[in-house]
Parts: C-alpha cells; sequence; structure tokens
C-alpha cells in the first residue's frame, strides 16, 4: 500500500544546556558549532535530504539565535562577503534559509518529550511526520531520516530510531523496544522500557536513539495521555503513548539504522568527540589537526 510522503517535521529544542553552563547562559545548546556549522543545521540537512520540506522547531526562551541562524543572510553580511570576494561562503551561508520553510513555537507546558508534539500539534495536521532532537544524530548513508522515511512509505506505522547498545552502562541510558524480529534489525515494536537498568531486565539490545516517524495518531494519544498527568508522576515522555499505540493494533517499528554512528553532543565529553570526528574527516584542517594530536599525545 502507497503512503502519503513524510514532509513535516518536528524538532525539540527548548532546552535549558545546563551541562554548557556558562556557555548556554545566552547561547542555546543547539548552536554549539560541529566546527564551522551549528548542530541544529547538521539535524535540518539531514531532514532536508530526505524530503522533508517544512520544520517546526519548538524553542525556548532564550532561542533566538536559531530563528537568526535560519533566517535570511543579512545584507551587511552579504556586502561583506561580496566585497571580500568570497562567493563560495556567501553561497553556502545563503543556502541555509532555504533548506525548508520554517516555523517556531515556544514550548509550553509540562517538562518531557511529549509536549513539544502538543504544542506543534495544529501545524502537524493529519500527515505522517519526523519528531527529532537538536543534540543527537546517527550519521549514516543513506541518512537515518531517508531510511526511515523509506520504511514508512514500504509498511506504514511509525519508525524509531535504533541501534545496537550492549554495555552495562547503556541498559541505565537508552531505552530499549522489543517485539518480533521481522528481519535483523528490524523489529515490529510490542514494548518499550525506558532504562531498563541491565541486560536481564532488557527486552532487546537495540536501543532507541534521537528520532521518530510517527503516524499522526501519537497526537490524539498524547493529547489523552495529558488529561490523567500528573506532574508527581515525572516527565511527560511519549513512551507511554506509544506503548498505548502498540496495544490498539498501532505498528511501531524499531530501525536498526544501517551504516549508522550515533552522536550524543548534550554533555561535553560526547560534544568534543563529535567535534573531534567532523573535524578530522575534513581535507581543509583534518590531516594538520591529526599531527597536531599525535604530537600532543606524543605519538
Amino acid at each position: 500500500m502507497s503512503q502519503q510522503k513524510v514532509r513535516k517535521a518536528v524538532i525539540a529544542a527548548a532546552g535549558f544546556g545546563t551541562r554548557f553552563l556558562p556557555q548556554t547562559k545566552a547561547m542555546p545548546k543547539e548552536m554549539l558549532p560541529l566546527v564551522d556549522k551549528p548542530i541544529i543545521q547538521q539535524i535540518v540537512e539531514e531532514l532536508s535530504g530526505a524530503g522533508v520540506t517544512d520544520i517546526v522547531i519548538v524553542t525556548g526562551y532564550h532561542k533566538r539565535t536559531i530563528e537568526d541562524h535560519f533566517d535570511r543572510i543579512s545584507s551587511d553580511l552579504k556586502h561583506n562577503l561580496e566585497n571580500g570576494q568570497k562567493k563560495a561562503l556567501l553561497e553556502a551561508t545563503d543556502r541555509i534559509s532555504s533548506l525548508a520553510n520554517f516555523a517556531y513555537i515556544r514550548q509550553k507546558g509540562p517538562y518531557g518529550t511529549g509536549t513539544p508534539l502538543l504544542n506543534a500539534a495544529h501545524l502537524i495536521g493529519d500527515e505522517p511526520f519526523i519528531y527529532t532532537f537538536a543534540d543527537d544524530f546517527v550519521l549514516a548513508s543513506p541518512s537515518r531520516f531517508a531510511q526511515m522515511t523509506a520504511l514508512y512509505e514500504e509498511r506504514g506505522g511509525s519508525v524509531i530510531t535504533a541501534i545496537r547498545r550492549d554495555g552495562e552502562q547503556d541498559y541505565k541510558r537508552y531505552g530499549y523496544v522489543g517485539g518480533k524480529e521481522l528481519t535483523k534489525g528490524l523489529i515490529d515494536m510490542t514494548t518499550i522500557v525506558e532504562k531498563p537498568g541491565s541486560r536481564e531486565q532488557s527486552p532487546s539490545d537495540l536501543a532507541s536513539v534521537s528520532g521518530y516517524v510517527f503516524e499522526p495518531a501519537i497526537i490524539d494519544y498524547l493529547q489523552e495521555q495529558r488529561k490523567s498527568y500528573d506532574p508527581a508522576d515525572g516527565e511527560f515522555m511519549i513512551q507511554q503513548a506509544m506503548q498505548k499505540m502498540v496495544q490498539d493494533g498501532h505498528h511501531i517499528y524499531g530501525l536498526e539504522i544501517k551504516n549508522g554512528i550515533y552522536y550524543d553532543t548534550g554533555n561535553p565529553l560526547e560534544y568534543l568527540k563529535t567535534v573531534f570526528h567532523f573535524a578530522l574527516e575534513r581535507d581543509d584542517i583534518g590531516p594538520e589537526l591529526k599531527n597536531y594530536l599525535r604530537e600532543q599525545l606524543g605519538q
């Protein structure tokens, strides 16, 4: 059965970035650079490359720089680059605003992953959409979202980004999916366990990370969940709604991303690892940086 194309996405970008304070006191963590590109631009480029045309970014109180970044280039900067004969840099900078149609919403409601979707519900409408975050991603070829939307268009349902994680600490860090394995790396989910704590308590070694392709039905389930939500129960999370969807017969697939490397830029150490990866892959600075690191390490 042919499915509707996935053209919309919601990016949750309202966090405080407390692990990067004082740097993030005035600058959103999503704008921290991967050498010379903000983390959130990496996410947007991946979405755009997978066919997404409309992106809703759910932001917090100090996120105006995100809006400015995806706006048209200022006339002053444009003239400066033109006068400096920096055509390639001008084209690359000017291209950012044309990656997608952008809308911005200030997050309101309880803390947790379910709230950004409720805030963006009126812009999602009755369409499938991607839901993702602006501080972690899976680098893959084809991109994770291209792989996920291809699966959605083939099978329908919803799709979870999944990676193999079997370290002792991983089971205390990630949610894990369980269910019927249809093919290697593809699970028709029956359960999702948030931070099971150990390998023995986990339904599999497939960890749920980073992003989702959702049927629009997830919004109805979140709205129903919100009616009985009690802040004393913890954060308002999407996992409860997903579990209810499965119980009602909706298919949610856990898809292991092929050729994927997972990057979590949400803490300083993992952020630095990600920056080094991107820098070392570049022809213009990678070789010299590699030599510098060898010198520092005495190798």
